[in-house]
């Protein structure tokens, strides 16, 4: 059963709409002078620590067996340190609307992986239809150009639709921290994540060598604190008031956030097709929702 919200839940999900569309918009800064890696272990490490001052101060407690932090660590990896790194990279050589866009998949994927992956999510022919909208999205996004050769811009689309696969396997995959404090459970995972990516960014990217701005600084700070941190905290509240399902809402928003910053302070121009593709997968995740079928309303 679907939770009723009120103003304050619709109120934090435009918020958390907001937020992680800006994250695109903070990553497109930070690549002009940063390395992607180098990005992302910037990301995951401050707002590892921002959570863990705010656990220690709420007065919660971080798991102490082991095989619970070996899990996290799975997670982190899953939802955090590939998938930021994809994204990442890909906006080198993509818009960050047109990342948002395709990040959108997201649910498109879960479908998928929890037909196959759990017993109690099986592929309806509402939720096919949705898969089958979804991808269609996904071909007038990428476009007819992609069959003439893979050239940069489609290695980056295809880095943030992989992405996207990953945040569904993550999703399915961090069910197992169902009885956790999910505060608790975020931060764990972006400790873990931390602890994979600086070493990594060091070793690859040596990232004592770069020259960021007081710009940059801005924005990885606005990725960390603010898309990262703030975000997981909303996100687990927002979760627990109103609901898994609502949260889906927050799907649809992100890209119109994203388009918005990427057109006004970007000066991005995004194409017809990256419009006609956003309604498709919107249309996709309508189906694979169901509450705004008429013919379910119907049989309710």
């Amino acid at each position: 059963m679907n939770k009723v919200m009120g103003f304050k839940e619709w109120a934090l999900i435009g918020f958390l709409a907001l937020v992680w569309g800006a994250s695109f918009f903070f990553v497109k800064i930070a690549v002009e002078r940063m390395t992607p890696l180098t990005v992302v272990a910037c990301r995951v490490g401050t707002a590892a620590l921002l959570l863990l001052v705010f656990v220690i101060i709420t007065g919660r407690k971080l798991p102490q067996n082991p095989r619970t932090w070996g899990a996290l660590l799975v997670l982190g990896a899953l939802n955090n340190v590939l998938p930021f790194s994809l994204i990442t990279w890909g906006q080198t050589h993509i818009d960050s609307s047109l990342a948002a866009i395709l990040n959108a998949t997201t649910p498109v994927f879960s479908v998928i992986l929890a037909h196959f992956l759990t017993r109690d999510e099986p592929l309806t022919k509402n939720r096919l239809a949705g898969v089958l909208l979804g991808w269609a999205g996904v071909a007038v996004l990428i476009g007819i150009d992609s069959l003439q050769g893979v050239g940069m811009k489609t290695a980056g689309q295809a880095a943030v639709l992989c992405a996207a696969f990953l945040y569904s396997l993550a999703a399915i995959f961090g069910r197992r921290f169902r009885d956790l404090d999910p505060v608790v459970v975020a931060t764990g995972m972006l400790t873990g994540s931390s602890f994979l990516m600086i070493p990594l960014a060091f070793i690859v990217e040596q990232p004592l060598g770069l020259h960021p701005t007081a710009q940059t600084f801005a924005a990885l700070f606005g990725l960390a604190a603010v898309s990262t941190s703030l975000a997981y905290i909303v996100y687990f509240y927002v979760l627990a008031k109103a609901g898994a399902t609502n949260i889906l809402l927050v799907t649809f928003l992100i890209p119109v956030s994203a388009i918005f910053l990427g057109m006004v302070v970007l000066g991005e121009t995004p194409g017809w097709n990256a419009f006609a593709g956003m309604i498709l997968i919107f249309s996709g995740l309508i189906c694979i929702d169901g509450r705004l079928l008429p013919w379910r309303k119907k049989a309710r």
